[in-house]
């Protein structure tokens, strides 16, 4: 898949509010929660907050993020060297692990988070 140049953020912004909005819908979100989760971090140089709607990959209390379009994103990147603290709301809670990014010699970028106890 092609990256077409970065989306504008407002357009970004109104797709994330439709993803956290049809998770929690009676009707779609159980089927939708199974696939994608919000993750919840604190910005490394900002120290602000954030949540963002991803699509996961979870064995056991392993949960796999793969990165679509790394270079046009970067949240991923609290994550790099020895990774950061993260939540994400799972099975109706929210859940807190430790995250780590790396990137593959293709360019692909991986979050894999190990969930606490």
């Amino acid at each position: 898949m092609r990256y077409l140049g970065p989306l504008p953020k407002r357009a970004i912004s109104r797709f994330n509010s439709w993803v956290v909005t049809l998770r929690s819908s009676p009707r779609w979100g159980r089927l939708i929660s199974r696939h994608l989760t919000v993750v919840t971090y604190t910005g490394r140089r900002s120290g602000r907050t954030f949540s963002t709607p991803v699509a996961f990959r979870r064995t056991a209390d392993t949960v796999t993020i793969g990165v679509q379009f790394p270079d046009a994103k970067k949240w991923w990147r609290n994550f790099l060297a020895d990774g950061g603290p993260i939540s994400l709301h799972l099975d109706g809670i929210d859940r807190t692990g430790h995250a780590i990014a790396r990137r593959d010699k293709a360019g692909r970028v991986t979050v894999t988070v190990q969930l606490d106890s």
